[in-house]
């Protein structure tokens, strides 16, 4: 997934986990910029009497970076507290939870902002309410107005919105997990020499891992002049100036106590213990060796992990996985060329000159950073869920959008298709162009299996699964043995 549990000790930490993060001009506020940090990650809807919340224990940043260092520049800071109003019962809520100060609305999480700019830091929101959970009909009989009454203001004037949402990533999980047999063309995997059930011999479309399932959201919609350096409004998508760098991150204090009651106490400095900027990269470019300490630095020390994008795992193991569909790109991994696309993609940004028209670049520093070219304009007719790839410049990777097919374009990347535009001698091969997970019928499906509920304005990510709703039937649960 694009962050879910990619890391060992993260994934025993969900209330802390970065899941997906997303940046892009607002497609209806096109003077705007919106950011998603999505943590605690693979909800299931159902999941009561405690349903889930952020961590009253956990410290989550939004980071972004106006000058092209891979540090900070401006932060949003968000800090969580849980309030019980009755602890005789066991219950979430005693009735129905007509609005957000209803008193049958038992456990409730109010939270602040504070933003740090020019080294200095103020508070810009605070006793913010974040909805409840989608529950169910009786419990939450009107969630859209819940969640639109959830969404605030800040002192500078952005819009904020922290609570659940449904799960807006979409990707065939089980299937990519077991030995990267993407169900498409599972025909071509070369399986090992295991008998598979009959139906693994053809094509058949992907599975959507994360169907309904929620997570939480913290999303900020900012003006666009509040992100630059220089606060003049961006509108030269050929200028540095124009590209902000965004990532978000979160922090454990580095001491936790239990008392006799069993109630945790903390101390100490915060210490990071999970970022996210680019997707995948935690979980595909870097090895398990390395994984808690990625998540544990910070996007301006990320050249130590450049040697892993120039020689990515995955390249290699594809002409494996496939024996005879990738014979350029086998050529292109023993030739032992570093992949300078994909340093240029994920790490620098891509310059000038590379894709006619567009750059998304902030200079030279290495940094795994979400880099969005604000002057590009939202795509509104037509756009494309390959995002430049597809020739739609406002999509990933200049930023990311809520519909961007994200697995497919970053397998297309690594399987080649990239590396032809830093040498134009290099053809990729066939396949590389035309892969992809199975959950899109094309280029233009914003509303990949699992994900039809994405909304037109802000916060973008749909409402979550009610757990009243889901599982949709009550068909026993296959119990596959091969």
């Amino acid at each position: 997934m694009s962050s879910h549990r990619e890391a060992p000790e993260i994934s025993k930490d969900p209330a802390a986990d970065s899941a997906d993060l997303y940046a892009f001009v607002s497609p209806d506020k096109p003077d705007t910029v919106t950011i998603i940090a999505n943590y605690v990650p693979l909800q299931g809807p159902a999941g009561g009497p405690n349903f889930y919340e952020f961590g009253d224990d956990v410290l989550y940043q939004i980071d972004i970076d106006n000058n092209g260092d891979g540090v900070s520049d401006i932060i949003y800071q968000f800090q969580f507290n849980t309030s019980v109003g009755n602890p005789e019962t066991f219950l979430y809520n005693t009735g129905p939870i007509g609005n957000l100060g209803d008193a049958h609305w038992n456990r409730r999480q109010t939270y602040r902002v504070a933003k740090f700019q020019h080294q200095a830091g103020r508070i810009v929101g605070s006793n913010l309410v974040c909805p409840p959970c989608n529950i169910g009909p009786l419990s939450t009989p009107n969630y859209e107005a819940l969640a639109g009454a959830a969404v605030g203001k800040l002192a500078d004037g952005e819009r904020v919105f922290a609570g659940q949402r449904a799960d807006g990533f979409y990707v065939d999980l089980g299937a990519i997990f077991d030995l990267g047999d993407l169900r498409p063309f599972e025909q071509a995997h070369n399986k090992f020499g295991v008998s598979v059930p009959p139906q693994m011999n053809s094509p058949a479309p992907g599975i959507n891992g994360t169907k309904g399932l929620n997570v939480h959201s913290i999303a900020l919609q900012i003006p666009k002049a509040l992100l630059t350096k220089s606060g003049v409004y961006p509108t030269d998508p050929s200028s540095r100036s124009s590209v902000i760098g965004v990532w978000t991150s979160a922090f454990r204090q580095k001491v936790r106590m239990l008392g006799s009651n069993g109630s945790p106490t903390y101390a100490g400095p915060w210490v990071q213990v999970s970022r996210l900027g680019n997707p995948l990269i935690n979980e595909v470019i870097i090895p398990l060796g390395d994984k808690d300490a990625w998540n544990a630095t910070g996007p301006g020390t990320d050249s130590q992990f450049t040697h892993y994008y120039n020689k990515p795992e995955l390249a290699g193991l594809l002409p494996v996985l496939y024996p005879g569909a990738f014979p350029n790109l086998d050529a292109l991994n023993k030739s032992g060329k570093p992949r300078a696309d994909l340093v240029a993609v994920l790490l620098t940004g891509i310059p000038p000159g590379v894709v006619p028209g567009f750059q998304n670049s902030m200079g030279t520093t290495q940094a795994d950073m979400l880099r969005l070219n604000m002057a590009i304009p939202p795509t509104t007719s037509s756009p494309s869920n390959i995002g430049l790839l597809g020739g739609d410049a406002a999509g990933f990777p200049n930023g990311r959008r809520v519909f961007d097919d994200v697995t497919t374009i970053e397998i297309r990347a690594i399987a080649g298709v990239t590396y032809a535009l830093i040498d134009k001698s290099y053809k990729p091969d066939d396949v590389a162009t035309v892969v992809h997970q199975g959950l899109t019928s094309g280029p233009n499906d914003l509303n990949a299996e699992g994900t039809a509920q994405f909304l037109p304005g802000f916060p973008y990510l749909g409402q979550p699964y009610a757990g009243w709703d889901v599982p949709a039937d009550d068909t026993p649960t296959m119990v596959s043995s091969y």
